[in-house]
């Protein structure tokens, strides 16, 4: 299937910004749920399991690619932008699902993966047939230097150069991930007018917003300039693996380009030509938090965005004090998506609590996503508080893991399929002899089934934690203050028409005390969170171990 046409431009649209503040639950479609038998999670399990994500209390789902693939970077390499992977079922299956999402009063959002292809598509298969044909500067070609080796430095992200050779054109071609992934051209104007076309598609189907992968690497260099060195990093990198040597560079010259942002005003004008629609940017760069306030800026380029620093394995209170800071430093107008968790890191549970997470540490997580500035995104089974799983070398799938392995396993720990029922076969996930990935046997005690009747489960406190949000107008739209940094707890008020509120958060593991600055006159304990470990004595919070509150300030 062909890219949409354009049409004429239509006046801006009314946005009632339910994305502001709005939660958004995360759907890795291969690993939700299998409908057909087949080993694999499709659109029509989603829709299946659809009341179960509204009853979490969530305003919109996004949904990772489901676009027709070859399958090589699992949807992420896209062979046709406006048509279903038959693996995941039809168009008819996606309008289903839509409509489904709707009458439970869910938003949807989809992934769109603009800056590179699949070498299948048929854009790539032109552009490499020649050096003369009608596409042949869709992507991005360099000769080779004089001695063959590639134009520049640049690495990919799935290691080793980030050019490869094709013998057709006789020229390299750019991919920042696999070879079979070739980066387009957002210097020629055809592409982006192509791509725009493929996004007003979905958007005439009534999806209600994208999340934009790797939204910082649509533009690069057109000098083709040599990254500055970085040298090995030392300590623990959030954004990227420290066995990678992606890291050792300064991406100066292949993303973030100032031409990038002349790109998403041209996206942002066309998503405001429908109503009340939104979209999220990947931001992955030297400074994320920089870059993410730059984005999302002035109203006229990325409705929010999200970065990795909260995405690696430092949680304690200095370093989360740090990050919201630096935030606050540069944040301007912007606004924040705040995610724990994705389908790139490993699971919040494991990352930021070992072996054997506490329960009360996924709870002041969770409290803490949740009682941000910004819109909170959430990870399909950080609810029920998975754990990583270990993937075996024979079962990965993921080549980034095998690319990397040992030190690194990829993504596929924190991508198995979702425990819903502990006593079916795959915790009814598939009625398949096999699924794509196995189920984890660590995961069938936390299947939803265990939880969902269990009053004091990870699960119900989600649930109730964000029923209880949405009656919090100072939680979802308020500004926020940040109070002074404590080498245990992590605190800050945050106001809106007068209300304020205030969030404590002990991030270790032994007891603290918190006193309240001189100004604090009356606060009180605010119930109904379900938080718990936090009590007020005089002028000052008692936290056990990861403990929280929730006070009201006056």
């Amino acid at each position: 299937m062909t890219s949409a046409p354009q049409t004429e431009v239509r006046k801006v649209a009314p946005n009632n910004e339910w994305w502001r503040g709005g939660v958004v639950y995360q759907i890795y479609p291969r690993s939700f749920q299998d409908s057909n038998g087949d080993g694999i999670g499709d659109l029509k399990g989603i829709t299946d399991r659809l009341d179960y994500v509204a009853n979490l209390g969530v305003d919109a789902i996004w949904l990772s690619p489901f676009f027709k693939s070859p399958m090589k970077d699992f949807g992420y390499d896209v062979s046709d932008y406006c048509d279903v992977d038959p693996m995941f079922g039809s168009m008819a299956d996606f309008k289903e699902l839509l409509q489904r999402a709707h009458e439970l009063g869910l938003k949807v959002m989809i992934d769109q993966v603009l800056s590179h292809s699949a070498a299948e598509h048929p854009w790539f298969v032109e552009s490499r047939s020649s050096r003369d044909n009608a596409k042949s500067d869709w992507y991005v070609w360099a000769d080779a230097k004089d001695d063959g080796n590639p134009p520049n430095n640049w690495l990919s992200i799935f290691g080793g150069s980030a050019w490869q050779w094709d013998t057709r054109r006789k020229q390299y071609y750019l991919h920042n991930f696999l070879t079979s992934q070739p980066d387009l051209n957002f210097h020629c104007p055809a592409v982006q007018e192509a791509l725009l076309g493929t996004v007003k598609f979905w958007l005439d189907l009534g999806v209600d917003g994208y999340r934009l992968d790797t939204a910082n690497f649509y533009v690069h260099d057109a000098q083709l300039r040599n990254n500055p060195p970085r040298g090995e990093p030392t300590g623990e990198d959030p954004a990227v693996s420290s066995v990678n040597p992606y890291a050792w560079q300064w991406h100066k010259h292949d993303k973030s380009q100032p031409e990038n942002l002349v790109f998403l005003k041209k996206l942002r004008g066309l998503l405001n030509q429908y109503p009340n629609t939104t979209m999220v940017g990947e931001i992955g760069d030297d400074d994320g938090l920089a870059r993410l306030a730059e984005y999302t800026s002035g109203g006229d380029k990325l409705h929010m965005a999200y970065c990795f620093d909260l995405l690696g394995n430092p949680h304690d209170a200095p370093y989360l004090h740090g990050v919201l800071s630096r935030f606050a430093e540069v944040v301007g107008d912007g606004w924040p998506c705040w995610a724990l968790s994705n389908h790139d890191v490993p699971r919040l549970a494991t990352r930021w609590g070992g072996e054997k997470p506490n329960q009360a540490l996924l709870r002041i997580a969770a409290a803490l996503q949740m009682s941000l500035r910004g819109s909170p995104s959430l990870y399909q089974g950080d609810e029920l508080g998975l754990p990583e799983v270990d993937i075996s070398f024979e079962d990965l799938q993921d080549p980034y893991g095998k690319e990397m392995w040992p030190e690194f396993k990829g993504r596929d720990g924190c991508r198995t399929p979702m425990p819903w029922n502990s006593s079916k076969q795959h915790a009814g996930f598939s009625a398949a002899a096999g699924t794509w990935l196995p189920v984890a046997k660590t995961h069938l005690t936390l299947a939803v089934d265990k939880q969902v009747s269990d009053e004091k489960s990870l699960l119900k406190y989600y649930t109730q934690l964000l029923m209880w949000r949405r009656d919090m107008p100072v939680l979802v739209k308020g500004s926020m203050k940040l109070l002074p940094k404590d080498p245990q707890v992590l605190a800050f008020v945050r106001e809106h028409r007068g209300v304020k509120v205030l969030c404590v958060f002990n991030f270790s593991a032994e007891k603290a005390i918190f006193e309240l600055p001189k100004h604090f006159a009356n606060v009180f304990e605010l119930t109904g969170s379900g938080l718990s470990g936090g009590t007020l004595q005089d002028k000052s919070v008692q936290l056990s171990p990861w403990g929280g509150l929730f006070a009201s300030v006056e």
